[in-house]
């Protein structure tokens, strides 16, 4: 049977480290609620927000792959540590302008932008520092720790974000990010690592190089990456575009906050199963949980009530939160430390690449064949996509190692 592995909250470098992703986390939950009603209160203007929104997506498209060969590069307790100091100093002065009243446009897009570059670090780094201070029986359950603690932010981050906006105001929201993110690298200075394997003496940009051709030498990799970009351009245009107006015409907008509220439940709970259950082809169980997240949009699309939305939506939340805490695994159990920086990148890539484009193509195509039509389509192209790499003889091989649960 062996010995059963230690919880990873026993580890003192995954506690520290856990500890300053919760304070993380949490206040950059809070951010988007506190910057929209602080950019719109200063400026009365859409346009506004949209630049400042920009703002913070360009960068970090700009520079993950950069980020990633960081990570690879240098020591990522080093790279956590200056890139949230970054982080909360951008967001510390954005507070400032908004808290004087000394609000512009162009001075809040540059301290967007900044953090967005920080984000391009930050990312890769988080999945590349996790199999350096857990030991190897034990990363599903860290994992599943980062997911519940990750989802639990988003359900509490928004809800105090908006206590503050209506008594203190958003400036004082996006200060307390700032703050997060200066705790958050205080903590992680406490990590200490274990001495690298492989020193990456490259320089960054031939590093990033050397990672594409890598990441094409992995054939489960990019297969899942490419699948899951042409999920992120589906299910972003149907399910954050498309959807709100369908809804609007059949349960409401009240009706939609609750649906919304019920998927953060769904993933949530999925966090505390998948720190229990360990499934030996853990990737294909999380490719299949994929494929059921298109419920709620098939449901859209037939419109139907609101008990079967909010019932398919908290079953696609869930699936949605097994897929992460397996693909994570997956990454960190079958990918050398020295690349996982990089590989991590090319994932985060992907993702994020595929959002601009389905915020863009859904509503032409919405207008030209009706919105529910297309969230049903959608829905078909969705599971196609998280089924296609079962297909490769290399993603049915992988196979998560057994251990005990404590």
């Amino acid at each position: 049977m062996g010995e059963r592995p230690r919880t990873p909250l026993r580890q003192r470098a995954f506690a520290v480290f856990y500890t300053g992703r919760l304070v993380s986390l949490l206040g950059s939950a809070m951010t988007p609620v506190a910057l929209a009603f602080a950019v719109l209160g200063s400026s009365h203007s859409p346009t506004d927000l949209g630049v400042v929104l920009a703002a913070g997506i360009v960068p970090l498209l700009t520079f993950l792959l950069v980020g990633g060969a960081v990570g690879d590069r240098f020591p990522r307790n080093r790279v956590l540590r200056l890139s949230n100091l970054g982080a909360g100093a951008a967001q510390l002065v954005a507070a400032t302008i908004l808290l004087t009243g000394n609000y512009s446009l162009a001075a809040i897009a540059v301290t967007e932008f900044l953090g967005g570059v920080c984000t391009a670090f930050t990312t890769p780094v988080l999945r590349g520092i996790v199999p350096q201070i857990v030991p190897a029986e034990s990363l599903r359950q860290a994992n599943s720790l980062l997911a519940t603690g990750r989802n639990i932010t988003k359900v509490a981050g928004p809800a105090v974000a908006g206590v503050l906006v209506g008594t203190v105001g958003g400036g004082w929201a996006i200060a307390a990010d700032g703050v997060s993110f200066v705790l958050a690298a205080l903590l992680y200075q406490a990590i200490t690592l274990p001495p690298a394997e492989h020193t990456v003496q490259d320089s960054v940009l031939h590093s990033v190089r050397t990672g594409w051709r890598q990441f094409w030498r992995i054939p489960w990799l990019w297969r899942v990456v490419t699948a899951f970009t042409v999920y992120n351009i589906v299910f972003t245009g149907g399910w954050l575009v498309l959807g709100p107006g369908i809804a609007q015409d059949t349960i409401g907008a009240a009706g939609w906050g609750v649906v919304l509220s019920v998927r953060a439940v769904g993933a949530l709970l999925s966090g505390l199963v998948m720190y229990r259950l360990a499934p030996r082809r853990l990737l294909p169980a999380g490719l299949a949980s994929a494929a059921l997240t298109v419920l709620p949009l098939v449901a859209l699309g037939l419109h139907a009530g609101f008990a079967v939305l909010a019932g398919s939506t908290f079953v696609a939340g869930f699936c949605a939160g097994v897929m992460s805490v397996a693909w994570d695994t997956t990454m960190q159990e079958n990918i050398p430390g020295h690349v996982l920086s990089r590989m991590a990148a090319f994932d985060d890539f992907g993702s994020y690449a595929g959002i601009p484009v389905g915020e863009l193509l859904a509503g032409p195509l919405g207008a030209a064949f009706g919105a529910p039509q297309v969230v049903l389509v959608g829905g078909i192209v969705i599971a196609v996509a998280a089924l296609s790499p079962l297909r490769s003889p290399a993603v049915r091989a992988l196979r998560h190692p057994p251990v005990r649960v404590p």
